[in-house]
């Protein structure tokens, strides 16, 4: 019986990408896991609606037995059986993130015997989590470099704290990811900036882009406003898309109640700011996303603006299933992050 994986989910970060990492790798490369101290460093510790639902759906795609897989547990085993390629659906039934589920299932069903197409409903946008966008743009066009094919749909929109919104997600199965270097993003190609409200004030968006063209210089015909049905809301959602030769960027800020437009502005307009002046071909929540498809695939590098505590513990939870070095390297603007097979 192949040796089971103990972490300890308090390491680090301590919040959920332990769990979510785990499970991915788990399913991969059939190695069983046990997390205890799950999410210990959040104020809410343990397995919420989201996790849960990750860790339901990682089982499912596989055959796993799980014990302790119930709302608020601090620990889990996790035994994976074979991936399997299916049509699923999950409900999370709160504004936890749709997005986050399926960062858990996404390199996983690479792996399945067949194309899968993934609905997962509860939030699509969320302050603590990639936005659908992210996923479609950033995250979709790096892993398309990689050999990958993965199409996200994003059918409705869902804002904390009601939630309610849908995503799709279609996966082919891939033999082998491809190495992917990003040194460096290229000439700008394109940038725009969406300001999406649902049963918000529309000058609420006007406010935002206003902030933003003057921020960055940009033109009328770079922002836009997406008003949404009313039944989708309250919800707004800021997004700043950088487009360049080699990758896409999208920063998010999200509104809330009694936060104004224009710090909602700012901070998407700050974090857009700091990555533009760093040189990076990627940003800290993007590092993120590349570092597993990268050591799944043997190796792979790229420059980031900021490495996160979230890229650092991330990295020490994929280090634990592959023989994979992940490595950080500060230089004068920016650092880089080398995936290379261990020796």
């Amino acid at each position: 019986m192949t040796e089971m994986i103990e972490l300890d989910g308090s390491q680090g970060e301590g919040g959920g990408q332990v769990l979510r990492t785990s499970l991915t790798l788990s399913m991969i490369t059939g190695q069983p896991v046990r997390i205890k101290n799950i999410r210990a460093n959040r104020p809410k510790p343990g397995l919420m609606r989201q996790h849960l639902v990750a860790v339901q759906a990682a089982a499912e795609a596989c055959g796993a037995e799980t014990s302790d897989a119930a709302l608020g547990s601090r620990e889990l085993a996790f035994r994976p059986g074979r991936i399997r390629a299916g049509d699923y659906s999950f409900a999370i039934g709160t504004a936890g993130s749709s997005m986050l589920v399926l960062q858990t299932l996404m390199p996983a069903l690479l792996f399945a015997d067949g194309a899968s197409t993934v609905k997962v409903s509860g939030g699509t946008h969320n302050p603590k989590a990639p936005p659908a966008e992210f996923l479609q743009r950033a995250y979709g066009r790096a892993m398309k470099l990689m050999g990958a094919e993965i199409d996200i749909q994003l059918n409705r929109h869902g804002f904390y704290p009601a939630g309610g919104g849908e995503v799709v997600a279609s996966v082919r199965p891939c033999a082998q990811l491809r190495h992917l270097d990003l040194m460096a993003r290229g000439e700008r190609t394109g940038a725009y900036a969406e300001s999406f409200v649902a049963a918000v004030p529309p000058g609420v968006a006007r406010r935002e882009l206003d902030c933003v063209a003057n921020a960055m210089g940009w033109g009328e015909d770079q922002l836009h406003v997406r008003p949404l049905p009313n039944d989708q809301g309250p919800g707004n959602a800021l997004l700043l898309t950088l487009e360049s030769e080699h990758v896409t960027e999208v920063f998010a800020a999200f509104g809330e109640k009694s936060v104004p437009a224009e710090m909602v502005a700012r901070q998407a307009v700050n974090d857009a700011r700091r990555y533009i002046a760093s040189g990076a071909a990627v940003g800290e929540h993007l590092a993120d996303q590349l570092m597993l498809p990268m050591a799944l695939a043997g190796g792979g590098k790229f420059t980031v603006d900021r490495v996160s505590q979230h890229a650092l513990t991330n990295a020490e939870v994929i280090a634990r299933f592959l023989p994979v070095d992940i490595r950080f390297q500060a230089e004068e603007r920016h650092s880089v992050c080398t995936v290379s097979q261990r020796m």
